[in-house]
């Protein structure tokens, strides 16, 4: 379920609203494949609110219909392109909010994913559709690699990524250690150490509060931010020591 407040709710509406018109075009519900974070929250596998679209496309080739397709959607749903990308597909939609609220969403496709993410069919219950999604195990190996790929691409880094990371520890699930692999052309051991320092070296309590208070319940973000990053390195090396 993909949980909110107050604040979020009309977000959470507009990217349900969004979902929903996706997966009821059967071109598009056959050629996106749904991942990341909202993805991850509204199977149960995360508890914090996301507030992106993150897909990957079936075929490259499909880049320009899909977009063309994606556009019609916005238009019927009367969502401003804000801004957009020509290289790829990603959108800034804008929609109408009180001042000072949210009001913007952000719809990313890969239009090359990696050989080795895994995918399924499921139910959301959340909009009562079924999706192409990501494994668990795919979307905590890219989750993995998010953290440090999001700081050599950009230079910045996200508490979510720490968090989520944490989450799937703590819930014991699996990682896809090929798409490791694949990702970083290293073995899963030898990336999880460098993990391990760059999380020492780059992630401070700013960096935690900042990204978290936002996405995660205040009692829930009270109670895990002082000990994140030391829990999150602990419960790393404990799985290193399961690939031994």
């Amino acid at each position: 379920m993909l949980k909110s407040n107050k604040f979020q709710a009309l977000h959470k509406a507009i990217i349900f609203r969004v979902l929903i018109a996706i997966l009821d075009d059967v071109y598009l519900s056959r050629n996106l494949y749904f991942k990341g974070g909202t993805c991850a929250s509204m199977l149960g596998f995360l508890d914090r609110f996301s507030v992106d679209l993150d897909f990957d496309i079936k075929n490259k080739s499909e880049i320009s219909k899909v977009g063309q397709v994606l556009e019609g959607i916005f238009a019927q749903l009367d969502l401003e392109i804000k801004d957009q990308s020509h290289n790829t597909i990603q959108y800034f939609l804008k929609y109408q909010a009180p001042q000072q609220s949210r009001n913007t969403l952000k719809i990313d496709a890969v239009d090359e994913p990696y050989a080795n993410n895994h995918y399924q069919k499921v139910l959301l219950p959340d909009i009562n559709r079924y999706a192409i999604c990501q494994t668990k195990e795919s979307m905590f190996a890219n989750k993995l690699v998010a953290l440090t790929d999001r700081y050599k691409k950009n230079q910045s880094i996200a508490g979510r990524d720490l968090y989520d990371i944490h989450h799937y520890l703590i819930s014991g699930y699996d990682f896809n250690l090929k798409l490791i692999a694949e990702r970083t052309e290293k073995k899963a051991k030898v990336y999880l150490q460098e993990l391990i320092s760059f999380i020492e070296d780059k992630i401070t309590q700013t960096i935690i509060n900042q990204d978290l208070n936002f996405l995660l319940e205040y009692k829930k973000f009270n109670a895990i931010r002082k000990t994140l990053k030391q829990e999150t390195i602990a419960l790393l090396k404990d799985r290193i020591d399961d690939l031994n």
